[in-house]
């Protein structure tokens, strides 16, 4: 934990993609950083995301050019940082004759391809769905569609690894640790943290960043003690998992009736991922789930495209997530701005605090870069942005040679399969090797949990991830709770408590 006698420089409250990038771009400019997060590290709406980075190609139609044109720009810098948990991602969006003209379809994304200053991507072409493989999932009255590219992204690991990238740089990261207090002394806050254990810690720091998500203004009214914070709106998305519904690697997007889209991705192999929803909540974020009427709209937006019927009996996962978005008095949930709001709260000789509202994780690093300059008049020095340039940890590669590079582990380790050494080049990109280390045989990587998690990998990802439950591995640092047994999970659980145990007064180095 924070040593007492510390002070940083900037603390972040909130272990999602925002909070991370902040701490991750802070640490990088040469800041002292602190960062909590009161559960695991992407375990609210970060890891409850359509997993896109996109422009956002129906917010053209609310004339958000803005945040289209920055998300399809970072669209590519995010591509080339991290191309083991970002990959290109053909969409086919089917004209359906009695929602939107194809001319105005035509003009969106001739936008789309050009907004953004697109180099990598392919841009969009006309397909007949008569005589294209997308077609054959469809029904028959659909005709013609057109085909573009956005990136599929592996959105809780997004966040692990840029919380891991600024740990190696010097930030201090705690999991399972609320700050239950933050008031200013003067020129610093001061900081009341609760660890897992019970264990209360105070910490000093220069500046305060409030990322906390959903919890935003109930930290600024709680831990903070603000009379009148800024709102946000909470709205939930929420999406399901079914059986695999076609065999290629396209996505497709369907327009529905009330004006919203819906997707329908493929997903960890043998599953469709379709979603998402948008309505107001109002309960505890940290209790969000799908409800029913939630499950029969995405599965009447998916049948009334295709041939065969979805029914819940065909769900075999599903989860939900809090968009916090800024209150911006918009009637409807689906019309509120996903454009990210940056609120700084000084007055002279006060320690500064900043607020995150909003944001899209497409434009989680663009969106530290704003908080950093927003803090820049603070401290005198800071280095200038640097993240654009960069990658993240295990994305030291270029963005077209995934199958090389899996390839290559195979050749090395020849004992694996190449179906799981895909898959580790894919969590994990270059950093693989640090799992499988030397080991020779697929026995030398311990117990295995399930078909392809072995005791070498959770051992890892405890002590370089921060994993801390089987939760955090199955469903956040990796999908394969989809793949396993429960008595796997189970077992899993068990032997990371046993390590927990273990390992005690070492196990939370924040390091």
């Amino acid at each position: 934990m924070a040593n007492t006698a510390d002070i940083y420089d900037i603390a972040v409250i909130g272990g999602g993609i925002n909070g991370c990038g902040i701490a991750r771009d802070a640490v990088g400019r040469g800041l002292k950083v602190l960062l909590t997060e009161q559960n695991d590290l992407a375990s609210g709406t970060s890891s409850a995301s359509t997993k896109l980075i996109h422009g956002g190609l129906r917010y053209l139609e609310h004339y958000e050019f803005r945040l289209v044109r920055e998300a399809l720009i970072e669209r590519e810098v995010l591509l080339n940082a991290a191309p083991h948990i970002i990959w290109p991602l053909r969409f086919i969006l089917p004209h359906h004759k009695g929602l939107r003209p194809r001319w105005l379809i035509r003009i969106g994304l001739f936008l789309y391809d050009n907004l953004g200053g697109r180099k990598i991507l392919p841009g969009t072409r006309s397909i007949d769905l008569r005589h294209d493989a997308a077609g054959a999932p469809l029904k028959p009255g659909f005709t013609h569609a057109f085909e573009y590219s956005d990136c599929w992204v592996e959105d809780a690991r997004l966040v692990a690894l840029n919380a891991r990238d600024a740990a190696e740089r010097g930030a201090d990261i705690h999991v399972r640790t609320r700050c239950t207090s933050a008031r200013r002394e003067g020129d610093l806050w001061r900081l009341r943290l609760e660890g897992p254990d019970g264990q209360v810690i105070d910490a000093k720091a220069r500046a305060l960043v409030n990322a906390a998500g959903p919890w935003v203004s109930s930290f600024l009214g709680g831990a903070v003690g603000m009379n009148a914070p800024d709102k946000i709106r909470t709205v939930k998305g929420s999406h399901i998992v079914v059986e695999k519904l076609f065999d290629h690697d396209r996505a497709y997007i369907f327009q529905n009736a009330d004006g919203r889209i819906c997707f329908a991705i493929p997903y960890e192999q043998d599953f469709t991922l379709i979603g998402t929803t948008d309505a107001d909540y109002q309960g505890e974020p940290g209790k969000v789930a799908i409800s029913d009427a939630e499950t029969d709209y995405l599965i009447a937006a998916a049948n009334e495209y295709f041939q065969a019927a979805i029914t819940r009996a065909n769900i075999r996962w599903t989860y939900a997530g809090i968009r916090p978005l800024y209150d911006d008095g918009a009637s409807k949930a689906q019309d509120a701005t996903r454009d990210y709001v940056l609120r700084l709260d000084q007055k002279s000789g006060e320690a500064p605090l900043l607020s995150v509202f909003g944001g899209k994780i497409t434009t989680y690093r663009r969106l530290a870069e704003a908080a950093l300059e927003k803090l820049q008049p603070f401290f005198a020095g800071m280095k200038a942005p640097w993240t654009a340039q960069s990658t993240l940890p295990g994305g030291d590669f270029p963005v077209n040679a995934f199958a090389a590079q899996a390839g290559a582990l195979q050749q090395k380790y020849p004992f694996l399969e190449l179906k799981q050494a895909r898959r580790l080049i894919r969590a994990y990109g270059t950093r693989a090797e640090r799992i499988l280390n030397n080991a020779k045989s697929a026995a030398d990587l311990g117990r295995r949990f399930g078909p392809s998690l072995t005791e070498a990998e959770v051992n890892y990802l405890m002590d370089q991830e921060w994993a801390r439950s089987a939760e955090d591995i199955v469903w956040r640092r990796s999908k394969l709770g989809l793949h396993m047994a429960a008595t796997d999970i189970d077992a899993l659980q068990t032997y990371i408590a046993g390590r927990l145990h273990a390992t005690a007064p070492t196990a939370l180095t924040g390091r």
